[in-house]
């Protein structure tokens, strides 16, 4: 039996915009880090834009054992062909054997450009990474540490594991929110390794004039408490008890898809395999079926109470507090207790 073994280390692409860098890339080096310790390899950091050399040291305090800088003007805004660039140079130089991406709007135009050009596989939306061997019968090998990449297929009935034996550097985008952010160690050091960016003004096809973003009405990642409304809450005018319900407390109002697909609510709001991903402290479900596609979203949440009419309701299989009942019922007696006690305090 053969063995097929590599080396090279773990990378993570630091997304940044105007200097800040985004909550995925801070997710993914807890994973990151676990993935380098169990391959004895060093973890590092993927830098790039313009007066970013205080990002190369945040990324050592999440982890990095080393950063790869390259801080040029011309990569002061994102665009897909110079960032390409740069990232291919730097995978072509130093050989990593794993290349991370947060699973946001840059990384999934990013990842599949750089992926291209290296010829080698991606997989996108990635919900877990893990490490392992497996072994080929027909030419008796075994590939040792290869990256598991996990995520949900087939529309998310079944979860993928894919693996990659032939091509190099494995490469995966995580999607935002399943990973647990690291503590910054303000102690960690490393090294920073500054590169230049072969780049002309012929690598930027366009020309940037402004940049808007508009803000999120809602930071589901960020709230402790989550009431979820789904499509058994049967109306837009009846989703004002999910409303009221947070409002009492002091949380975020959320929803599946079906929920926002029927108008009750806007995207911004919605928790699931297709939009954020939520690990809150509680998780109230109300009228939701418990879809796997909306379990992906949110099962890592840690106390779960469910609301529905139908006692074999998906959701209720993971649900911590069950309640099975009428929401129209169930929901304002909920809301007056909690104004009861909220006076009484």
């Amino acid at each position: 039996m053969i063995e097929v073994n590599r080396k090279g280390e773990v990378w993570v692409f630091a997304e940044q915009h105007n200097g800040q860098l985004e909550d995925t890339p801070i997710e993914l080096m807890s994973k990151a880090r676990h993935l380098a310790d169990i391959l004895g390899v060093q973890l590092a950091a993927a830098v790039l834009g313009d007066n970013v050399k205080e990002l190369a040291g945040k990324m050592i305090h999440y982890g990095a054992d080393k950063v790869y800088l390259v801080d040029d003007p011309l990569l002061g805004v994102y665009q897909t062909n110079s960032y390409a660039k740069v990232i291919y140079d730097l995978i072509h130089k130093y050989e990593p054997q794993i290349v991370l991406y947060g699973a946001t709007t840059a990384g999934r135009d990013l990842a599949p450009r750089i992926a291209s050009a290296t010829k080698a596989g991606l997989t996108a939306d990635c919900t877990d990474l893990q490490i392992g061997d497996h072994e080929t019968v027909k030419d008796k090998k075994v590939h040792k540490n290869l990256l598991f990449q996990i995520r949900p297929a087939f529309g998310g009935n079944i979860v993928a594991t894919i693996i990659n034996l032939a091509r190099w550097p494995q490469m995966a985008t995580v999607r935002e929110g399943v990973m647990p952010a690291p503590e910054a160690d303000t102690k960690r050091s490393g090294k920073i390794i500054e590169e230049k960016a072969a780049l002309s003004r012929q690598d930027l096809p366009l020309e940037i004039l402004e940049e808007h973003k508009r803000p999120k009405k809602v930071d589901l990642k960020a709230s402790r408490i989550i009431v979820a409304g789904g499509a058994g809450v049967g109306s837009k005018d009846n989703f004002k008890l999910i409303w009221d319900l947070a409002n009492c407390l002091g949380a975020a109002p959320a929803a599946t898809r079906a929920a926002v697909d029927l108008g009750f609510i806007d995207h911004d709001h919605q928790v699931g395999q297709t939009g954020t991903t939520v690990r809150p402290s509680l998780y109230i479900a109300v009228g939701i079926s418990g879809a796997i596609q909306h379990q992906a979203g949110m099962s890592q949440s840690q106390k779960i109470v469910a609301i529905n009419n139908d006692p074999d309701a998906p959701i209720l299989n993971i649900a911590h507090y069950k309640i099975v009942g009428d929401l129209n019922e169930v929901v304002p007696i909920m809301i007056k207790s909690i104004k009861e006690k909220g006076i009484k305090d």
